[in-house]
Formats: C-alpha cells, sequence, structure tokens
C-alpha cells in the first residue's frame, strides 16, 4: 500500500464475483487470476452474494486498497457510475450497460439463445419453457429475445404459461413453485430453455423429487455443468468461451490501467468484446 501511494501503481486487480462456489465464476476467476499474472499482476477476489450493497461495499473497499482496476460482475449501477465518472479503471463482464462508457465484455447472448431454441425447434418440440430470472438484467433480457424471435421465426405462438421467472433471491425454492405453475399450465410441456446453469441444476433437482421423469424432453441450456453429463446427458449446451474471457478482460482491463498511469495519455475510450459461444447439441 505504501509503495502503491508513491508510485501510483499496487499491481493488483479487484475481481467482485456473485458466487466463488458458483463452478463458472470459479474458473472465471481461475483465468483471470492466471492472465494477470502472467502480466506480474495479482488478483483480489471478493463475493457478493448478489447483494447489490454489498458489492457496492466491495467496490469501495477496493478501491481503499488502491487495487489499479476493478472487475465486478453483477448489478452495482450507483458505484459503477461512479468509477466511470472519476476515470478509475473498471471491466464488466457477463453484465453491462448500453448507456456507460465502460470497458466490458459479454458472450453473444441472444444469438445463442437463439440457436439453442431454433434447435429444440428443429427436432419437432412446439411447448418450449423457458426458466429465467434476473429479467432487468440486460444480459438476461437478451436471452429471452433469443428465445422469443426463435419461436416467433418459426410461427410458433409464444405462450405466457411457458414463462417461468425465478427470483434470485431463495431460488432453489422459488424454481418448484414456476414449475409446478407450468406444469399445471401446460401439462405436455415437452422442452425447456434454461438461461443458466443453476437453474437448470435446480430443474433437475424439482424432476426428482416430484418424481418426474421424461427422457422425450428437449433440454437446452446457457452454460455447461458437470452434472449435466450425468443427470441430463441429452441437454444441448451454449459453451461459454471462459479462457477467452479471461484473457480479453485482463488485457482491456490493464490497457485503462496503463493509459489512466500515462500523463500523456488523450481521453480513454471504452472496449467492448462480445464473444461467441460454443454449440454442442447432445440430442442427436
Amino acid at each position: 500500500l505504501a509503495r502503491s501511494l508513491n508510485t501510483g501503481i499496487s499491481k493488483t486487480i479487484g475481481l467482485i464475483l456473485p458466487s466463488i462456489s458458483d463452478s463458472f465464476y470459479a474458473h472465471i476467476a481461475h483465468q483471470i487470476e492466471s492472465e494477470a499474472e502472467k502480466e506480474g499482476y495479482s488478483l483480489m477476489i471478493a463475493s457478493s452474494n448478489s447483494e447489490i450493497e454489498r458489492e457496492n461495499a466491495m467496490i469501495r473497499l477496493f478501491r481503499s486498497k488502491q487495487v489499479d482496476g476493478i472487475a465486478p460482475t453483477k448489478i452495482s449501477k450507483r458505484e459503477i457510475s461512479r468509477l466511470v465518472e472519476s476515470r478509475y479503471p473498471v471491466l464488466l463482464f457477463d453484465r453491462y450497460f448500453p448507456e456507460m462508457r465502460v470497458n466490458y465484455v459479454i458472450i453473444n447472448n441472444e444469438e445463442s439463445s437463439y440457436k439453442l431454441v431454433r434447435h429444440l425447434i428443429d427436432k419437432g418440440f412446439r411447448k418450449i419453457a423457458i426458466i429465467t430470472t434476473n429479467p432487468h438484467l440486460l444480459t438476461m433480457d437478451m436471452r429471452r429475445e433469443g428465445y422469443a424471435n426463435a419461436l416467433s421465426d418459426a410461427h410458433i405462438r409464444i405462450n405466457p404459461d411457458l414463462y417461468g421467472e425465478v427470483t434470485y433471491v431463495n431460488y432453489q425454492e422459488n424454481i418448484y413453485s414456476t414449475m409446478d405453475r407450468i406444469f399445471s399450465a401446460v401439462p405436455d410441456v415437452d422442452a425447456f430453455f434454461f438461461t443458466t446453469h443453476i437453474l437448470a441444476i435446480e430443474a433437475l433437482r424439482y424432476f426428482y423429487d416430484r418424481g418426474i421423469n421424461d427422457g422425450n424432453w428437449g433440454l437446452a441450456c446457457m452454460h455447461e455443468d458437470s452434472l449435466f453429463r450425468v443427470l441430463a446427458p441429452k441437454m444441448n449446451i451454449a459453451h461459454f468461451p471462459i479462457e477467452e474471457i479471461g484473457s480479453n478482460a485482463v488485457r482491456i482491463l490493464l490497457n485503462q490501467i496503463r493509459q489512466s498511469n500515462d500523463p500523456e495519455a488523450g481521453e480513454y475510450v471504452p472496449e467492448s468484446k462480445v464473444l461467441p459461444c460454443r454449440m454442442e447439441f447432445r440430442d442427436q
């Protein structure tokens, strides 16, 4: 800290994750740490538990620790705005705000969702439910749009009874009521599209607890979990490019850090990166 006060550089990056127990974010953290170490940087990691105020506090804490840049992943729009206004190096991944001039790295949410749902349609499924969460997040809204566009292009009516929105808080319990409602309204639902792997895992738990076993369903999910290979081997997947997310996140953030410490550098122009998912259709 003393050295950073003299030089303005601490050679550390602050990473804020919704949950360190989530395999996706754990893999992202590992990749970012590996990429940062190549550049002589170390990583400080905090978990927000998907709580806005906690993430805001973590951002303020990292600033007080003189980290050179911050990469939050959730929805702290207020604190992110303050970082941007003060020209503090910041990068968002898996989230972004189009009205902000801020670095971000995301996947092609709408296109990947479209491809998954279109695959289910091409396999003959017509009553496809979507299980999603956090509709206020633009990335989740884009996944919903991909679902809706795939149905529309196939001239399939969008049935609101097949829309399942699970609140993120206590989602393990809330998904049960959501799934019960869908099965009650549309007993012959024939496919499920999950906008996150966490929701898919909880849905599989729901099927087991309810004694539901229908191997003829169509299944599709944004991102993979190792459990799928055993519990849902026919789950179609949009694989997130974790290595590319990590490498691009570090590259972009370090570019801004270096420019912010260069007195001769001009105004920083934020960089954005939209990465394609690798599609894997396992029900062939």
